[in-house]
Protein backbone atom coordinates (compact mmCIF):
# COMPACT_ATOMS: atom_id res chain seq x y z
CA UNK A 1 0.00 0.00 0.00
CA UNK A 2 1.85 3.28 -1.05
CA UNK A 3 1.57 6.58 1.06
CA UNK A 4 -1.03 8.13 -1.19
CA UNK A 5 -3.42 5.14 -0.54
CA UNK A 6 -2.41 5.34 3.12
CA UNK A 7 -3.39 9.32 2.84
CA UNK A 8 -6.85 8.38 1.04
CA UNK A 9 -7.88 6.15 3.98
CA UNK A 10 -7.06 8.60 6.78
CA UNK A 11 -8.92 11.37 5.05
CA UNK A 12 -11.95 9.04 3.96
CA UNK A 13 -12.06 8.20 7.97
CA UNK A 14 -11.81 12.01 8.92
CA UNK A 15 -14.73 12.70 6.87
CA UNK A 16 -17.08 9.38 7.46
CA UNK A 17 -16.02 10.16 11.27
CA UNK A 18 -17.31 13.97 10.66
CA UNK A 19 -20.51 12.45 9.24
CA UNK A 20 -21.29 10.33 12.33
CA UNK A 21 -20.96 13.32 14.59
CA UNK A 22 -23.46 15.21 12.79
CA UNK A 23 -25.70 11.91 12.86
CA UNK A 24 -24.97 11.60 16.44
CA UNK A 25 -25.83 15.51 17.20
CA UNK A 26 -28.96 15.15 15.49
CA UNK A 27 -30.78 12.32 17.54
CA UNK A 28 -28.85 13.73 20.50
CA UNK A 29 -32.22 14.64 23.22
CA UNK A 30 -30.16 15.98 25.52
CA UNK A 31 -29.08 20.01 25.85
CA UNK A 32 -30.04 22.05 23.37
CA UNK A 33 -31.15 20.50 20.50
CA UNK A 34 -31.05 23.88 18.20
CA UNK A 35 -27.42 24.17 18.75
CA UNK A 36 -27.09 20.38 18.20
CA UNK A 37 -28.35 21.33 14.91
CA UNK A 38 -25.74 24.35 14.88
CA UNK A 39 -23.31 22.37 15.57
CA UNK A 40 -23.99 20.14 12.78
CA UNK A 41 -23.72 22.72 10.09
CA UNK A 42 -20.29 23.73 11.44
CA UNK A 43 -19.16 19.85 10.68
CA UNK A 44 -20.69 20.20 7.08
CA UNK A 45 -19.15 22.82 6.29
CA UNK A 46 -15.91 21.63 7.29
CA UNK A 47 -16.62 18.14 5.32
CA UNK A 48 -17.93 19.85 2.53
CA UNK A 49 -14.28 21.87 1.98
CA UNK A 50 -12.12 18.71 3.28
CA UNK A 51 -14.25 16.87 0.90
CA UNK A 52 -13.59 18.95 -2.10
CA UNK A 53 -9.72 18.69 -0.76
CA UNK A 54 -9.52 15.09 -0.97
CA UNK A 55 -11.70 14.84 -4.31
CA UNK A 56 -9.62 17.49 -6.05
CA UNK A 57 -6.28 15.08 -5.39
CA UNK A 58 -7.55 12.23 -6.46
CA UNK A 59 -10.06 12.93 -8.99
CA UNK A 60 -10.80 15.80 -12.03
CA UNK A 61 -13.39 17.93 -10.10
CA UNK A 62 -15.42 20.72 -12.52
CA UNK A 63 -14.95 23.94 -11.55
CA UNK A 64 -18.58 24.27 -10.06
CA UNK A 65 -17.78 21.20 -7.96
CA UNK A 66 -14.85 22.42 -6.31
CA UNK A 67 -17.44 25.68 -5.39
CA UNK A 68 -19.25 23.27 -3.73
CA UNK A 69 -16.82 22.53 -1.60
CA UNK A 70 -15.65 26.37 -0.74
CA UNK A 71 -19.04 27.01 -0.11
CA UNK A 72 -18.41 25.00 2.85
CA UNK A 73 -16.16 27.33 4.61
CA UNK A 74 -19.29 30.07 4.17
CA UNK A 75 -21.16 27.80 5.96
CA UNK A 76 -18.78 27.33 9.01
CA UNK A 77 -18.16 30.79 10.11
CA UNK A 78 -21.66 31.56 10.99
CA UNK A 79 -22.33 28.49 11.77
CA UNK A 80 -19.40 28.54 14.79
CA UNK A 81 -20.66 32.12 15.98
CA UNK A 82 -24.09 31.28 16.63
CA UNK A 83 -23.33 27.85 18.02
CA UNK A 84 -21.93 30.56 20.65
CA UNK A 85 -24.59 32.60 20.67
CA UNK A 86 -27.20 29.50 21.85
CA UNK A 87 -24.31 28.31 24.32
CA UNK A 88 -23.64 31.31 25.80
CA UNK A 89 -26.60 33.44 25.87
CA UNK A 90 -28.65 30.50 26.71
CA UNK A 91 -30.98 30.83 23.23
CA UNK A 92 -33.65 28.77 22.69
CA UNK A 93 -34.14 30.10 19.14
CA UNK A 94 -32.41 32.17 16.86
CA UNK A 95 -33.89 35.42 15.52
CA UNK A 96 -34.94 35.27 12.44
CA UNK A 97 -32.79 37.89 10.55
CA UNK A 98 -29.84 36.14 11.67
CA UNK A 99 -30.42 33.49 9.29
CA UNK A 100 -29.10 35.95 6.90
CA UNK A 101 -25.67 35.13 7.98
CA UNK A 102 -26.05 32.22 6.14
CA UNK A 103 -27.24 33.97 2.95
CA UNK A 104 -23.30 34.38 1.55
CA UNK A 105 -23.37 30.00 1.87
CA UNK A 106 -26.81 30.02 -0.10
CA UNK A 107 -25.77 32.59 -2.85
CA UNK A 108 -22.49 30.99 -3.69
CA UNK A 109 -24.04 27.73 -3.79
CA UNK A 110 -26.39 28.65 -6.06
CA UNK A 111 -24.34 30.24 -8.34
CA UNK A 112 -21.35 28.04 -8.12
CA UNK A 113 -21.61 27.32 -11.49
CA UNK A 114 -21.30 31.07 -12.37
CA UNK A 115 -18.17 31.73 -10.01
CA UNK A 116 -14.79 31.42 -11.61
CA UNK A 117 -12.19 28.89 -10.17
CA UNK A 118 -9.70 28.63 -12.84
CA UNK A 119 -6.65 29.70 -11.22
CA UNK A 120 -6.58 33.32 -12.07
CA UNK A 121 -6.55 36.44 -10.27
CA UNK A 122 -10.31 37.06 -9.90
CA UNK A 123 -10.51 33.29 -9.00
CA UNK A 124 -8.21 33.60 -5.96
CA UNK A 125 -9.48 36.65 -4.91
CA UNK A 126 -12.57 35.50 -4.31
CA UNK A 127 -10.57 32.80 -3.02
CA UNK A 128 -9.32 34.80 -0.46
CA UNK A 129 -12.51 36.66 0.04
CA UNK A 130 -14.45 33.40 1.51
CA UNK A 131 -11.39 32.74 3.38
CA UNK A 132 -11.61 36.22 4.95
CA UNK A 133 -15.47 35.81 5.80
CA UNK A 134 -14.33 32.92 8.23
CA UNK A 135 -12.13 35.12 9.18
CA UNK A 136 -14.09 37.68 10.86
CA UNK A 137 -16.61 34.99 12.21
CA UNK A 138 -13.70 33.40 13.96
CA UNK A 139 -12.65 36.73 15.61
CA UNK A 140 -16.09 37.31 16.69
CA UNK A 141 -16.41 34.18 18.37
CA UNK A 142 -13.29 34.81 19.88
CA UNK A 143 -14.98 38.29 21.67
CA UNK A 144 -17.56 35.76 22.43
CA UNK A 145 -15.61 33.69 24.09
CA UNK A 146 -13.81 36.13 25.87
CA UNK A 147 -17.19 37.72 27.43
CA UNK A 148 -18.51 34.22 28.04
CA UNK A 149 -15.33 33.20 30.38
CA UNK A 150 -16.31 34.23 33.59
CA UNK A 151 -19.82 33.32 33.38
CA UNK A 152 -19.73 29.85 31.47
CA UNK A 153 -19.93 26.33 32.82
CA UNK A 154 -15.80 25.90 32.63
CA UNK A 155 -16.53 22.03 30.55
CA UNK A 156 -18.56 24.11 28.55
CA UNK A 157 -16.35 27.17 27.70
CA UNK A 158 -13.29 24.39 27.22
CA UNK A 159 -15.35 22.71 24.72
CA UNK A 160 -16.75 26.09 22.82
CA UNK A 161 -13.34 27.47 23.05
CA UNK A 162 -11.50 24.34 21.36
CA UNK A 163 -13.59 24.16 18.48
CA UNK A 164 -12.68 27.78 17.98
CA UNK A 165 -9.15 26.50 18.21
CA UNK A 166 -9.76 24.06 15.85
CA UNK A 167 -11.49 25.78 13.54
CA UNK A 168 -8.82 28.13 13.33
CA UNK A 169 -6.10 25.95 12.63
CA UNK A 170 -7.44 24.51 9.69
CA UNK A 171 -8.14 28.40 8.48
CA UNK A 172 -4.41 28.64 9.50
CA UNK A 173 -3.92 25.78 7.53
CA UNK A 174 -5.29 26.54 4.37
CA UNK A 175 -4.14 30.32 3.86
CA UNK A 176 -0.51 29.03 4.29
CA UNK A 177 -1.24 26.66 1.51
CA UNK A 178 -2.42 29.74 -0.76
CA UNK A 179 0.13 31.55 0.52
CA UNK A 180 2.87 28.99 -0.72
CA UNK A 181 4.27 28.90 2.99
CA UNK A 182 2.88 24.91 3.42
CA UNK A 183 2.98 23.10 -0.22
CA UNK A 184 1.47 20.09 1.41
CA UNK A 185 -1.96 20.47 0.29
CA UNK A 186 -3.80 17.43 1.54
CA UNK A 187 -2.88 18.22 4.82
CA UNK A 188 -5.70 20.38 5.69
CA UNK A 189 -7.53 17.00 5.23
CA UNK A 190 -5.50 15.42 7.72
CA UNK A 191 -5.93 17.85 9.75
CA UNK A 192 -9.19 17.33 9.73
CA UNK A 193 -9.05 13.49 10.17
CA UNK A 194 -7.18 14.06 13.36
CA UNK A 195 -9.25 17.40 14.64
CA UNK A 196 -13.03 15.35 14.51
CA UNK A 197 -11.48 12.40 16.46
CA UNK A 198 -10.11 14.55 19.13
CA UNK A 199 -13.63 16.48 19.30
CA UNK A 200 -15.53 12.93 19.47
CA UNK A 201 -12.96 11.96 22.18
CA UNK A 202 -13.61 15.14 24.00
CA UNK A 203 -17.44 14.60 23.37
CA UNK A 204 -17.70 11.22 24.84
CA UNK A 205 -15.35 11.22 28.26
CA UNK A 206 -16.59 15.02 29.08
CA UNK A 207 -20.18 14.37 28.07
CA UNK A 208 -20.18 18.14 26.80
CA UNK A 209 -23.35 18.27 25.53
CA UNK A 210 -25.39 17.05 28.87
CA UNK A 211 -23.53 20.02 30.44
CA UNK A 212 -25.56 22.43 29.08
CA UNK A 213 -28.41 21.10 31.48
CA UNK A 214 -27.29 23.89 33.91
CA UNK A 215 -27.46 26.62 31.78
CA UNK A 216 -31.07 27.83 32.14
CA UNK A 217 -30.53 28.03 36.30
CA UNK A 218 -31.40 31.05 37.40
CA UNK A 219 -27.87 31.09 39.79
CA UNK A 220 -26.03 34.02 39.00
CA UNK A 221 -22.18 34.38 39.25
CA UNK A 222 -21.76 36.10 42.10
CA UNK A 223 -24.40 34.02 43.79
CA UNK A 224 -22.47 30.53 42.94
CA UNK A 225 -19.56 32.11 44.05
CA UNK A 226 -20.47 32.71 47.30
CA UNK A 227 -21.93 29.36 47.50
CA UNK A 228 -18.50 27.99 46.20
CA UNK A 229 -16.95 29.50 49.25
CA UNK A 230 -19.56 28.17 51.93
CA UNK A 231 -19.08 24.73 50.69
CA UNK A 232 -15.02 25.35 50.79
CA UNK A 233 -15.47 26.35 54.20
CA UNK A 234 -17.07 23.37 54.95
CA UNK A 235 -14.84 21.17 53.38
CA UNK A 236 -11.65 22.49 54.92
CA UNK A 237 -12.72 23.45 58.27
CA UNK A 238 -15.33 20.36 58.99
CA UNK A 239 -13.23 17.84 56.88
CA UNK A 240 -16.96 16.65 55.86
CA UNK A 241 -15.64 14.57 53.23
CA UNK A 242 -13.60 11.86 55.41
CA UNK A 243 -17.35 10.34 56.25
CA UNK A 244 -17.21 7.87 53.24
CA UNK A 245 -20.89 7.85 53.39
CA UNK A 246 -21.50 11.47 52.67
CA UNK A 247 -24.03 11.87 50.52
CA UNK A 248 -25.00 15.26 48.40
CA UNK A 249 -28.23 15.96 50.51
CA UNK A 250 -26.30 15.80 53.68
CA UNK A 251 -24.36 18.44 52.12
CA UNK A 252 -26.68 20.48 50.84
CA UNK A 253 -28.86 20.51 54.00
CA UNK A 254 -25.84 21.52 56.01
CA UNK A 255 -25.55 24.43 53.87
CA UNK A 256 -29.39 24.90 53.88
CA UNK A 257 -29.50 25.18 50.12
CA UNK A 258 -31.02 22.66 47.41
CA UNK A 259 -28.69 19.37 46.17
CA UNK A 260 -29.55 21.06 42.39
CA UNK A 261 -27.39 24.24 43.69
CA UNK A 262 -24.94 22.11 45.33
CA UNK A 263 -24.39 20.29 42.00
CA UNK A 264 -24.75 23.07 39.85
CA UNK A 265 -21.96 25.34 41.58
CA UNK A 266 -19.66 22.41 41.91
CA UNK A 267 -20.15 21.84 38.68
CA UNK A 268 -19.96 25.31 37.42
CA UNK A 269 -16.88 26.66 39.72
CA UNK A 270 -14.72 23.27 39.57
CA UNK A 271 -15.99 21.30 36.47
CA UNK A 272 -16.54 18.35 38.71
CA UNK A 273 -19.39 16.58 40.29
CA UNK A 274 -20.52 16.41 43.69
CA UNK A 275 -18.43 12.77 44.22
CA UNK A 276 -15.36 13.86 41.83
CA UNK A 277 -15.40 16.75 44.70
CA UNK A 278 -15.26 14.77 47.34
CA UNK A 279 -12.60 12.47 46.16
CA UNK A 280 -10.56 15.46 44.84
CA UNK A 281 -10.45 16.90 48.83
CA UNK A 282 -9.75 13.04 49.76
CA UNK A 283 -7.16 12.49 47.95
CA UNK A 284 -5.56 15.76 48.91
CA UNK A 285 -5.92 14.75 52.30
CA UNK A 286 -4.28 11.29 51.58
CA UNK A 287 -1.45 13.11 50.00
CA UNK A 288 -0.12 15.17 52.82
CA UNK A 289 -1.16 11.76 55.17
CA UNK A 290 1.37 10.08 52.52
CA UNK A 291 3.73 12.66 52.81
CA UNK A 292 3.91 13.35 56.36
CA UNK A 293 6.88 11.21 58.57
CA UNK A 294 4.12 9.61 60.38
CA UNK A 295 2.46 8.46 57.28
CA UNK A 296 5.90 7.19 55.92
CA UNK A 297 5.07 4.15 57.89
CA UNK A 298 1.42 3.95 57.72
CA UNK A 299 -0.19 1.04 55.31
CA UNK A 300 -2.11 1.81 52.38
CA UNK A 301 -5.09 0.80 53.50
CA UNK A 302 -4.99 2.92 56.70
CA UNK A 303 -4.46 6.00 54.52
CA UNK A 304 -7.57 5.41 52.50
CA UNK A 305 -9.88 5.23 55.11
CA UNK A 306 -8.29 8.00 57.27
CA UNK A 307 -8.71 10.23 53.94
CA UNK A 308 -12.66 9.29 53.87
CA UNK A 309 -12.51 6.45 51.40
CA UNK A 310 -14.89 2.97 52.09
CA UNK A 311 -12.55 0.88 50.45
CA UNK A 312 -8.95 0.55 49.15
CA UNK A 313 -9.81 -0.27 46.02
CA UNK A 314 -11.68 3.30 45.21
CA UNK A 315 -9.04 4.62 47.12
CA UNK A 316 -6.61 3.24 44.33
CA UNK A 317 -8.70 3.90 41.68
CA UNK A 318 -8.88 7.39 42.67
CA UNK A 319 -5.46 8.46 43.09
CA UNK A 320 -4.46 7.09 40.43
CA UNK A 321 -6.79 9.00 38.32
CA UNK A 322 -6.20 12.47 40.06
CA UNK A 323 -1.84 11.79 40.42
CA UNK A 324 -1.15 9.56 37.36
CA UNK A 325 0.41 7.46 40.22
CA UNK A 326 -0.23 4.98 42.87
CA UNK A 327 -0.63 6.01 46.09
CA UNK A 328 2.55 3.47 46.68
CA UNK A 329 3.85 5.05 44.16
CA UNK A 330 3.30 8.79 45.48
CA UNK A 331 4.75 7.63 49.11
CA UNK A 332 7.85 5.97 47.34
CA UNK A 333 8.53 9.30 45.57
CA UNK A 334 8.21 11.06 49.01
CA UNK A 335 10.94 8.41 50.74
CA UNK A 336 13.15 9.49 48.13
CA UNK A 337 13.04 13.24 48.61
Amino acid sequence: MDHKTVILVLCSLGIAQGLFLCAYLLTLRKGNSLAHRILVLVILGLVLRIGKSILNVYLHLEPWQRNIGIAGILLVGPSLWLYGGLIFQKRKKIPGLLYLHMLPYVLFTLFSPLIPNRADVLSYLIYYAVFGHLFVYLILSVFQLINAKQVAQPRLFQWCRNLVIGVGLIWLFYIGNITGMIPFYIGGALFFTFLVYMFSFLLLRNHTFSLEKYQGSKIDADSAKSVMESINRLLEQNEVFLNPKLTMADVAETLKISPRILSQVINGQRGMNFSEFMNYHRIEKAKKLLSSSQGMHEKIAAIAYDSGFGNVTSFNLAFKSFTNLTPSEFKRKHNDL
